[in-house]
């Protein structure tokens, strides 16, 4: 039986590419289905995740209960679960993480949010950490979308709610802060290799097929190209203001602790003015993007 509190996050959820109001509202969501240890019965869970590379990560905390959540312990029974972005649907390997690993990943977690802590705090379990592989697969990914011109604007507006989380990030850390988060750090380059990867897809896909049939979009593509190039070495200026952007040493004496906090001060305003300078061209160029191509990709043959 659906749960009563999942289920219109769930639809909502569907209905509306990964975006949600309420309790989850603004936060990092994913739908994860697992298959019932005992039941075999398949159940989807909404749960919020960190991005960490080319995996992503869960926590079962069941908000510092006694007992783990039911997905926790059916993914460990069948660990091959089903991720639902709120873009891509796709099948993963789940391994919950042990030991060091474990509890680094853990403190990242804390870190980012503290609401965590409270949890584990709450319970004598040791809350798991568990990664999500996605299995690669066949054929062509499979988008929430029933058209090329929705792929494109989906794909786009998760591009444009990563960074506005992002940015958030920052702002939520307050001028007090220094030192930039670990899991910011890992969020930052996440979106970064994203849109990477993103971008080639259409240098090398969609841009030359779109170029064949429609030879009068030349000018557009050049341009999208040229944007493509500018992007990418605003990207390239990002992760190098994160590299620059490490932790102080909390050891050292005072007078260099000091020193050292108004250093990672000023990286950490350089990374945010970075942020900033990328989500200014980035949406110049998604928009500009959605304007010249969704009406070619979806006119009627």
């Amino acid at each position: 039986m659906p749960n009563d509190f999942n289920q219109p996050v769930i639809e909502e959820f569907r209905s509306n590419a990964g975006q949600v109001g309420g309790y989850f509202e603004g936060a990092r969501l994913l739908l994860l289905t697992t298959t019932g240890a005992r039941t075999g019965t398949r159940h989807t869970t909404p749960v919020g995740y960190l991005p960490d590379g080319d995996r992503v990560l869960v926590i079962a905390s069941a908000g510092g209960a006694p007992k783990h959540p039911d997905w926790f312990s059916n993914l460990v029974a069948h660990p091959q679960v089903t991720v639902e972005t709120g873009v891509f649907t796709y099948e993963a390997r789940a391994v919950v993480l042990q030991g060091e690993e474990r509890d680094q990943l853990f403190a990242r977690a804390v870190e980012a949010e503290p609401g965590w802590a409270e949890y584990q705090a709450k319970t004598d379990r040791v809350i798991p950490v568990v990664a999500l592989h996605e299995i690669p697969s066949d054929g062509p990914p499979n988008v929430a979308a029933s058209s090329m011109g929705e792929y494109l604007q989906v794909i786009h507006d998760a591009f444009r709610r990563e960074l506005a989380l992002i940015r958030k990030e920052f702002a939520d850390a307050g001028p007090g802060s220094t030192a930039l988060g670990a899991q910011l750090r890992v969020n930052c380059l996440t979106f970064c290799q994203g849109l990477h990867n993103h971008h080639t897809g259409e240098d090398v896909a969609m841009f030359p097929a779109l170029a064949a049939r429609h030879p009068e979009l030349a000018p557009v593509i050049e341009r999208l190209s040229q944007e493509h190039e500018q992007i990418a070495a605003l990207v390239e200026e990002l992760k190098a203001v994160i590299d620059a952007a490490g932790p102080g040493s909390e050891g050292a004496p005072t007078p260099v602790r000091n020193e050292l906090a108004r250093t990672e001060l000023a990286r950490r305003d350089l990374v945010r003015k970075e942020v900033d300078r990328l989500t200014e061209a980035l949406e110049a160029h998604l928009t500009y993007e959605e304007e010249q191509l969704i009406p070619i990709l979806d006119a009627p043959e």
